[in-house]
């Protein structure tokens, strides 16, 4: 390694090939991204002292009048699709040399709306944004004087680029699904009752949009609500309906998360899935894949919304945007596993 690659000069590329890692690994490590193997961290922070590599923000943005770093603000890094999200986003932004600083909020209102407004938010050209506790009636609060795209699904007809899925169309098909192996009690996990505007309220109006379309009375004792959308929330929520005595065929878990956990409480009871019940996620999270068994799930374009989110997020900082905020609403796919294989 030359002495000029020992200096300043080195790149991210050059630590990636000292550390023997991914420039996405290099830059998951700058960002603060937690899900990193402890020696794989510690490899590339030695990689990057050998070599000197600095981000000289600085520099950068007096000559390009911005600091090559984005924002990206999200509710839990501990939720797999989020995390998954993240990660994607990061890959996305690298290969435009652009760095994200991520913030996690919690879902709580306090830190979204300082999120809107954060400190940091001088570090950085720009903002991806996925709220959970702000919703339509905030939606003032998004007319910002900096460039941001907005995910999810709280606030719809905002003043800014806007990245969601078709929740309603997806869980429809999800449902539809379930119904054309034959079930007709179909269970769903995740409810969020008195939810007007958000994704339970949206996938919960797709579950029902399947069951009247096939002639089928929707039984409120089926629905089974879960707050936030964990793997103990969905197990809690399966046990009730199990303790009840509430007859079902199949489950849908409204994400991918308490999906397996429904499926853990089944296990737990002696239902075989998916020989006494069939059982369907939405995400199409990694674990999905790896479960016991395989979990069919709705895979919601996650690197569509990625790609799409920090393409528009670029073309408001470079100014080459349309006038007037867009929306685009992703593709989705069904993916059948094992779940549902009866």
């Amino acid at each position: 390694m030359s002495a000029a690659r020992r200096s300043s000069g080195a790149t991210m590329h050059d630590v990636a090939q000292l550390a023997q890692v991914s420039v996405k690994t290099v830059s998951n490590v700058i960002n603060g991204y937690p899900h990193i193997r402890p020696a794989t961290k510690q490899r590339v922070e030695q990689a990057i002292d050998q070599l000197g590599y600095r981000v000289n923000i600085t520099a950068r943005s007096l000559r390009q009048g911005r600091t090559g770093m984005i924002g990206l603000a999200l509710p839990e890094l501990g939720l797999p699709y989020f995390a998954e999200l993240a990660e994607a986003i990061i890959r996305v932004a690298e290969e435009s040399g652009t760095l994200v600083l991520i913030e996690q909020t919690n879902a709580n209102r306090g830190r979204e709306i300082e999120a809107l407004g954060s400190r940091v938010r001088h570090l950085t050209d720009g903002l991806i944004f996925s709220p959970l506790a702000l919703g339509q009636e905030d939606v003032d609060l998004f007319d910002v004087d900096f460039p941001m795209v907005l995910l999810g699904e709280r606030v719809f007809g905002g003043p800014t680029d806007h990245v969601t899925m078709d929740n309603v169309a997806a869980a429809r098909a999800a449902t539809e699904h379930l119904l054309s192996l034959g079930r007709r009690r179909i269970a769903v996990i995740g409810a969020h009752p008195g939810e007007k505007v958000g994704t339970a309220a949206l996938r919960m109006q797709g579950y029902r949009e399947a069951l009247t379309a096939a002639g089928l009375p929707v039984d409120e004792r089926l629905v089974a609500e879960a707050g936030a959308w964990h793997r103990s929330t969905g197990d809690a929520a399966m046990t009730r309906l199990l303790d009840d005595g509430v007859e079902f065929d199949a489950v849908f878990g409204l994400n991918d998360a308490v999906a397996l956990g429904a499926m853990h409480a089944l296990r737990l009871r002696g239902r075989s899935v998916p020989e006494d019940v069939l059982v369907i996620g939405f995400d199409d999270i990694e674990e999905a894949s790896y479960s016991a068994p395989t979990l069919t799930s709705v895979a919601p374009g996650l690197e569509q919304i990625a790609r799409t989110a920090v393409r528009y997020l670029l073309e408001r900082i470079e100014g080459s945007a349309p006038d007037g905020p867009r929306q685009v609403v992703t593709d989705f796919a069904l993916v059948p596993r094992q779940s549902t294989s009866a």
